[in-house]
């Protein structure tokens, strides 16, 4: 019983989080500015020197810093570094659904409005250009949706011979689904239209 209350002592005022939230977490932020007075969305081109993703569509986001102090922190830091709008001119709206990903890890997206794009200020280390898109344009137009799968292979030292029914893990992968938005030159796509898909689901007028 010992053993017990020491558990139950331990666990008493313990909050849960998300398993395996110890690998990246990042946060983006979904902005929606009145352009031409049409509630539109903005959204970045990645610079074509990045490393990762170079010419890439996504939103303003990126990793969540210890000295962050919540991942909203977070998504606004990323967008007035990205693009130089001021945090004054941010006004944030909600959270969005938390996306766990088997490759970027944990991501958090907010929806925010920008008040103005008087300020913008590109870093151009990270962001080639911005565009927007009218937000009655993405109502209308359905995305393309094809799938795609991710393989389970398991590593050269992975242990397989000592799973039971090792043979059901030969061949095996998920499929999932990707969501391709088209505009002008413009391809969304990724982790980017998934995270769109699901606002414009959320949001679309009945």
């Amino acid at each position: 019983m010992n053993e017990l209350s020491a558990i139950k002592r331990q666990l008493s005022n313990r909050k849960s989080g998300i398993l395996g939230s110890g690998t990246m977490q990042s946060a983006v932020l979904l902005p929606l500015v009145y352009v031409n007075n049409e509630l539109s969305i903005l959204f970045e081109v990645r610079s074509k020197t990045l490393a990762k993703q170079p010419g890439e569509i996504c939103f303003p986001g990126g990793k969540i810093d210890p000295t962050d102090p919540t991942p909203e922190a977070a998504a606004i830091r990323e967008l007035t570094e990205e693009i130089g709008i001021p945090e004054n001119k941010i006004k944030m709206i909600a959270p969005l659904d938390k996306l766990v990903t088997p490759f970027r890890g944990i991501i958090y997206p907010f929806i925010g409005e920008l008040l103005c794009l008087d300020e913008l200020n590109i870093n151009h280390d990270e962001v080639d250009h911005t565009f927007t898109v009218p937000l009655s344009y993405l109502y209308e137009h359905e995305p393309d949706v094809h799938s795609m799968k991710l393989w389970f292979e398991p590593g050269a030292d992975f242990p397989i011979d000592k799973v039971p029914n090792k043979h059901a893990y030969s061949n095996r992968y998920n499929e999932i689904s990707e969501h391709f938005y088209y505009y002008h030159e413009y391809v969304i796509w990724g982790l980017t239209a998934r995270i769109l898909n699901h606002f414009l689901d959320i949001t679309k007028p009945s």
